[in-house]
């Protein structure tokens, strides 16, 4: 199974199969909504440099009948890496940032710290060594206001990477939140008025904006996954600090006329070279990765994809045949049921002419999570079978007796250490940052960890409450 954060944060395209699909979009979106649980889509698609088609379905919150249109804002996730990456080619061109000079030239916090030899251009490249679990971890925008991102970078400097920078490739949020201080430090301008003012308005993203701690109406409401059914969230996050890496909120139309211009080979926003060069794999360390664009060189195709709690989205272009497709959803994917990967490589795919045969099955994840979600309520069940066997736990006596009334509490201690060390582990995030994404996966795993030590503890109470009644 994919990591959950690879899968709900950055997955990018699935594997390209048999045959492109024959089926209208609009009738593959009828029937795959439904299974995928999503309330409410929008995609846009270029072709030939213009935008050929974009359409709306469903509704922007579950509660309401407010529809979803092509002009409707969505959180877009890691797709925002690429604007932050554009903007800082922007100020490669400017002669203000140097691709190749290391992080502290620039930054001052990372001055004789671990990560200051890192180089700007393994930040774009997530070559600097972070790896994906430092990552998504994430840091309390305590200053508030327009001083998050420096809070954040100066957090970020007291870590030590966890590898050798320009030596391994591994997708890091942390190296955007850097990118996102070094345009504000270079420019002299705030992240937010830098993106909007040089990137979203000569392009012409009219209804777009990026994350800054307000509140907007307009934007779809997202819902995420709970127990085979999406919950909407009680208010629409728009987070500075999660701006560079993931905060820009994007129309599909808007993002049409961004890929139009990433494709149109012309010197406007960047030069078209510097465009090239950010889809464009990075080096041998990236060969599958540019500057805030995945590459396949197998099918052309330029892309990423984007997880925010409660939105998904992927943003997909054939650069060569200037063709382009942009989907977004309100809605976050669970594990094995309500997934959302097959509903936006489905469209894409259809869109651009792909070939693409669907998702494997998902019986597996399906288990895994049905499994994980009964463990509590067997430990419960078990907590009832204690309370009335309590005379045979009183009972047990000898070196027998006593190894099976503790030795239960040795291995629910093991699986709950296991539960909050190892699995963050597994799955390159912390639990709390699966419970912000995947709200009933993380419930189900604090749930199953405490109830089998309760279940445990409760033994051993019930045995030696009766044996201090009996002496």
């Amino acid at each position: 199974m994919r990591r959950l954060l690879v899968l709900l944060a950055f997955g990018f395209t699935a594997a390209l199969q048999a045959s492109v699909p024959t089926d209208s979009i609009d009738d593959f979106i009828a029937k795959e909504m439904r299974e995928a649980g999503v309330p409410g889509l929008a995609y846009a698609v270029v072709d030939d440099g213009v935008i050929t088609n974009s359409a709306a379905h469903g509704v922007k919150n579950t509660g309401s009948g407010d529809k979803v249109s092509t002009d409707t804002p969505f959180i877009t996730g890691s797709v925002s890496k690429s604007f932050t990456a554009l903007a800082v080619m922007q100020l490669v061109e400017a002669e203000k940032i140097d691709l190749d000079e290391k992080l502290s030239q620039y930054l001052s916090e990372f001055v004789d710290q671990p990560a200051g030899a890192i180089k700007i251009r393994q930040l774009l490249s997530h070559t600097s060594g972070f790896s994906t679990f430092q990552g998504n971890v994430s840091h309390t925008e305590e200053t508030g206001g327009d001083g998050v991102l420096a809070y954040q970078a100066t957090q970020i400097a007291k870590l030590t990477p966890a590898n050798e920078p320009g030596t391994q490739w591994e997708y890091s949020n942390q190296n955007y939140k850097l990118l996102g201080r070094l345009i504000e430090v270079v420019s002299g301008t705030g992240y937010v008025t830098y993106v909007e003012t040089n990137i979203m308005k000569p392009v012409g993203m009219a209804n777009s904006f990026v994350s800054d701690g307000e509140s907007y109406d307009q934007m779809a409401t997202g819902h995420r996954p709970w127990f085979g059914s999406k919950h909407p969230m009680r208010e629409n996050p728009s987070h500075l600090g999660s701006a560079p890496q993931g905060g820009i909120v994007a129309t599909a139309a808007d993002l049409a006329r961004y890929m139009q211009m990433m494709m149109n080979g012309e010197d406007d926003v960047l030069s078209a070279e510097g465009k090239a060069a950010m889809m464009r794999p990075a080096g041998d360390v990236s060969p599958s990765y540019g500057f805030g664009w995945f590459i396949d060189r197998e099918d052309g195709t330029v892309s990423h994809s984007g997880a925010s709690p409660g939105f998904e989205a992927l943003a997909t272009m054939i650069p060569s045949e200037n063709k382009g497709v942009v989907v977004l959803v309100n809605a976050g994917s669970g594990i094995g049921f309500g997934e959302t990967i097959e509903l936006r490589n489905g469209i894409t795919a259809r869109a651009i002419g792909l070939d693409y045969a669907g998702e494997a099955s998902r019986f597996w994840q399906k288990t895994m999570f049905v499994g994980l979600a009964l463990l509590p309520i067997m430990y419960f069940l078990s907590m009832i079978w204690a309370w009335r066997h309590r005379s045979q736990l009183r009972a047990k006596s000898g070196a027998f007796g006593l190894f099976s009334l503790w030795f239960p509490l040795l291995t629910t201690i093991a699986a709950a250490l296991f539960i909050f060390m190892v699995v963050p582990r597994l799955f390159s995030a912390s639990v709390a940052t699966i419970r912000l994404f995947q709200p009933d996966t993380g419930l189900i795993l604090i749930a199953a960890a405490v109830a089998g030590v309760a279940w445990a503890v409760l033994r051993l109470v019930i045995a030696y409450s009766g044996k201090a009644e009996n002496g």
